[in-house]
């Protein structure tokens, strides 16, 4: 894995140090390892590494805690100047999560979505310059909780699949594609090659330099890559492949589409299972008529998207929307709520006041 690293960055630019919240977790032991067999090629700074202090495991730290709060960790205060870019692992180290701090010193997130935009467009580019491209068929594999300007920046590019929310139902539809891409905004992910591919791959015989360089690229990858999803490090060092060819900051990266504001709203209900889906949980089927109430709500809201989905371990539906606006997608969020709210036979007495 790290040596298809250093093949797949060398002659491109000295690449400037990374920030690592290792979250206290278990990735501590391997960055550090990491981070020592790298050495210069990629400088790793890392931080939250107490693994032997009781309570530090993901407190205030860590990929969720980015997820989430939207913030930088507290113990990163101060620790990145602005346009310099920090990752943030998870305790168990399967999940990643990108940041940095813009010239306004403000927050940056830069999550699941964004880390497959910006994978999936690169490897597009290497398939084409190796001449591939009516070969190995990219495709990218997204849930409903996928942001609508990341969908739409990858469908100008690639094939894009919507799948139930979980692993198990992207993982499967990834392996449809020849090189299938997928990440979940909350940073779980990886990229799969088919064997078909792989075969490809150690057939095709470039008729240029520029196509043998390509070629190189994609078979790094294939090495770099660990396609058993859940290895944070190993996105770690594919993102960084990525940043290296494209002289990207996090500026860059950030720039490639603007996330839509959104929402995510949980109703508490006596009966989740009242509650079914269709279209990869973005419809409704029951309760009858509550879909096309939505729908009339919806249209009313500028590049408005919602859908209702109910939990898989709790008697709790949860509400997704987003517009061009964040007062209307919170508006738009919160009224879908209350839809819900009503149709589990709320009593009005008890609604919610968020939910009027």
């Amino acid at each position: 894995m790290t040596d298809a690293f250093k093949q797949l960055v060398a002659g491109r630019p000295k690449i400037s140090p990374l920030l690592v919240d290792c979250a206290n977790g278990v990735g501590t032991q391997a960055a550090e390892t990491l981070k020592e067999y790298l050495g210069d090629t990629l400088p790793l700074n890392l931080e939250n590494t107490a693994t032997t202090t009781r309570g530090a495991l993901n407190h205030a730290c860590g990929a969720d805690y980015v997820k989430t709060t939207q913030q930088l960790p507290p113990s990163l205060e101060g620790k990145l100047r602005p346009v310099e870019r920090g990752c943030s692992l998870d305790g168990d180290a399967d999940r990643l999560m990108y940041f940095y701090i813009d010239e306004k010193r403000q927050f940056r997130m830069l999550d699941g979505d964004k880390i497959a935009a910006l994978v999936a467009a690169f490897i597009v580019d290497l398939v084409k310059l190796s001449g591939l491209q009516s070969k190995i068929r990219v495709g990218i594999v997204q849930t409903a909780y996928a942001n609508g300007a990341s969908t739409k920046y990858l469908a100008q590019r690639l094939p894009v699949k919507c799948v139930p929310t979980g692993v198990k139902h992207l993982h499967h539809a990834a392996e449809s594609f020849d090189i299938g891409v997928y990440f979940e905004a909350n940073g779980h992910g990886t990229v799969l090659f088919s064997r078909n591919t792989l075969e490809t791959l150690e057939r095709h015989e470039p008729i240029n330099p520029a196509q043998q360089t390509a070629l190189n690229h994609i078979i790094n990858l294939t090495k770099l890559i660990n396609q058993t999803v859940g290895d944070a490090l190993s996105d770690m060092l594919l993102v960084e492949v990525v940043l290296a060819h494209k002289a990207y900051t996090g500026v860059e990266w950030d720039s490639l589409y603007t996330d839509l504001p959104n929402r995510l709203v949980k109703v508490v209900v006596n009966d989740r299972n009242s509650f079914v889906t269709t279209d990869a949980e973005r419809r409704l089927v029951s309760p009858p008529g509550l879909q096309n109430r939505i729908d009339e709500l919806v249209v009313k809201y500028d590049q408005g998207r919602t859908f209702v989905r109910p939990s898989g371990t709790e008697d709790v539906v949860r509400v997704y929307a987003e517009a061009g606006l964040r007062i209307a997608a919170d508006d738009l969020a919160y009224r879908v709520a209350g839809m819900v709210y009503d149709e589990a036979g709320g009593d009005s007495t008890t609604r919610p006041k968020e939910f009027l």
